[in-house]
């Protein structure tokens, strides 16, 4: 049997990194190439580390310095730049698998591109979703395409999903940590620092995934992604809070009975399930010490303190490229506080302000293309701070 050949697109990144780690822990896969956006230090120890043949590298500049390095440094290593690099590895013909783990909207067009290529698509990159669902779903059931979920929540939905009918499902429950500031009033958040809002309890992810977690902006954005995953109405998913990130979503079904799936805070366990599906494989993971758990709580999001999530409700319900919206005044406000340019609580401040102006101006479409969705940012950037 033939190895699958893995394509990673954010091979740098906290889920690429650990998407090496569990290929090189179990075996039966081969890595044919790497992308990332800029760091070129890390990609440079995981292309000598491979001996991976092809990369790209987003930020052009850092692409010519990359391939500056691997001349020096008498390396076979052909490099590639900017979006045309992501996606000529995205549909490299001899892959088989593309990982897409980049955070941000540079993944839709790498994501596309790999379902119309027909590749099995371990998607990491909620952003390919929540703003091109209505796009890249019908085009993955046309082209018979696997798109297989990689975030804990999805995968979690997945795999309590698996031989049973959809028809018989009732509701999907998103299960969030609630991050560092669970409990905290509006008054108590004024003052927050990166530092404080990087200092996730639970789990180590990326910067900028750590800060929507903390937010809750994260589940109004894995909401909208579920929605288009698994088919589901947005009023059958329901958003609850899990303080001890052990129960990583839920799914009831039409009897009352509820699966969950259940395990430590860890991402390399649905990477592995992505890669190898129910041939589970060992991956040196720690397990769950029941004796020392003694409760499980369930709460409800504070979407009054949390307005991000409230807010993801209100751009569900608009409707159009408005979830695009909301996700691009994200990526801004959450660019400007991790810089220091804003405060905590101006990231929904920042996200309200926009989807009322986007509104006002009447800018909204019900049908949309990539390059509206991309538009989309170019108005979230040309917003006041």
């Amino acid at each position: 049997m033939k190895k699958d050949k893995v394509v990673i697109i954010g091979s740098t990144g906290s889920i690429g990194t650990q998407t090496i780690d569990v290929i090189e822990t179990v075996g039966d896969k081969e890595i044919v190439a790497l992308a990332c956006k800029s760091n070129i230090k890390k990609l440079y120890e995981q292309v000598k580390k491979l001996n991976v043949k092809l990369v790209a590298v987003f930020d052009e500049e850092k692409a010519s310095e990359f391939q500056s390095i691997c001349k020096k440094k008498k390396m076979n290593v052909r490099v590639m730049s900017g979006m045309d690099g992501l996606i000529t590895l995205a549909t490299l013909k001899s892959a088989t698998m593309v990982m897409v783990s980049v955070v941000g909207m540079i993944g839709i067009r790498p994501t596309l591109s790999a379902v119309k290529a027909k590749k099995i698509i371990l998607l990491a990159n909620k952003e390919s979703l929540v703003c091109a669902g209505d796009i890249i779903m019908p085009l993955a059931k046309k082209n018979k395409v696997e798109i297989r979920p990689v975030d804990s929540e999805h995968s979690a939905i997945w795999q309590c999903l698996k031989g049973e009918d959809e028809k018989a499902v009732s509701k999907i429950i998103v299960t969030a940590s609630g991050g560092p500031f669970y409990g905290k009033t509006l008054s108590e958040l004024k003052n927050i620092k990166v530092e404080d809002a990087l200092n996730h309890p639970n789990w180590a992810m990326g910067k900028k995934i750590t800060i929507d977690s903390s937010t809750l902006v994260n589940k109004g954005l894995e909401v909208m992604e579920a929605h288009h995953l698994f088919n589901m109405p947005y009023d059958k998913i329901e958003v609850v809070v899990q303080r001890e990130s052990l129960i990583h979503s839920m799914v009831e079904f039409k009897d009352s009975a509820i699966k969950a799936q259940i395990g430590v805070p860890s991402m390399r366990i649905p990477i592995e399930y992505a890669l190898y599906l129910s041939n589970r494989k060992f991956i040196n993971e720690k397990k769950v010490d029941w004796s020392k758990i003694d409760k499980i709580s369930i709460g409800k999001p504070d979407l009054k303190t949390f307005k991000g999530l409230a807010l993801a409700y209100e751009a569900i319900k608009i409707g159009g490229l408005m979830p695009s919206v909301y996700n691009a005044l994200n990526e801004v406000a959450v660019h400007n506080f991790l810089n220091k340019k804003i405060n905590y609580l101006d990231i929904a401040n920042f996200i309200e302000k926009g989807m009322k102006k986007f509104q006002k101006k009447k800018l909204n479409k019900k049908k949309f293309t990539v390059n509206d969705i991309e538009a989309t940012m170019e108005f979230a950037e040309s917003m006041s701070l």
